[in-house]
């Protein structure tokens, strides 16, 4: 580790295999987040800048103090190609501590997109350049280079705890972190997710009109106390 804590840099960490992460890309947010249990999905104040981008990719994880994008230079400079840029900036929308410049070096390296609990300037030339962007704002009024900050470290970003290597997935409803050991677990909850609403979503299309609906909901309704013993819809 260089530095001292609260301003440090981690230079590297341990990324899961390229195959996992091509699995899981395969996947909606929403599908990942129902076969997790609905848990660990960012809050909904952090939306793509282009609805039509997605991410799946490892997480570098930054910290930052609001009004300050040093570290997120660091974290340039020391990111791979598919890695996803995770920063804390503590929900500040004052500043926008990324812009077209910051972009234009993360395509050149081939990243994997930005996550980020802040804001972002520059809105529209990022959306042309074609990089995945999520933020929570936007403010033209940019950031310092004094510090603190750290990279690599574990972060909160949108109310989920994130550790560098876990996967960031991301899509037009939102973003998902699923930890690098819950990898494999996540991908198949997934797939089972999946083929059930697939399932689903045929009955209601092809079948007959009393199948079209939840089996689940007169039951429940009666357990509620809305419906009574034998009472129907």
């Amino acid at each position: 580790m260089y530095g001292r804590p609260g301003l440090c840099i981690v230079p590297d960490f341990e990324r899961p295999p390229q195959n996992v992460i091509a699995a899981m890309a395969q996947f909606a947010v929403a599908v990942i987040g129902d076969g997790l249990g609905r848990q660990r999905i960012m809050d909904s104040g952090i939306k793509p800048l282009d609805p039509k981008t997605a991410i799946c990719g490892p997480a570098l994880t930054v910290e930052v103090d609001p009004a300050d994008n040093l570290m997120i230079h660091a974290a340039l400079k020391l990111a791979k190609p598919g890695d996803v840029l995770v920063v804390n900036a503590h929900g500040d929308l004052n500043h926008g501590v990324w812009g077209e410049i910051t972009t234009t070096v993360a395509m050149r390296k081939k990243l994997g997109g930005l996550v980020i609990d802040g804001a972002v300037r520059d809105s529209q030339d990022i959306v042309k350049i074609g990089f995945p962007v999520f933020t929570r704002g936007v403010c033209p009024l940019g950031g310092g280079k004094d510090g603190d900050g750290q990279v690599n470290l574990p972060i909160a970003c949108g109310g989920v705890p994130v550790n560098p290597g876990d996967i960031v997935i991301g899509d037009a409803d939102g973003v998902l972190v699923v930890p690098a050991a819950m990898a494999e677990i996540a991908i198949e909850s997934a797939r089972k997710k999946l083929a059930a609403e697939e399932k689903r979503l045929d009955t209601i299309r092809n079948g007959a009109d009393s199948e079209i609906y939840p089996a689940w909901l007169i039951a429940t309704l009666r357990a509620k106390g809305v419906l009574g013993e034998g009472e129907d819809l």
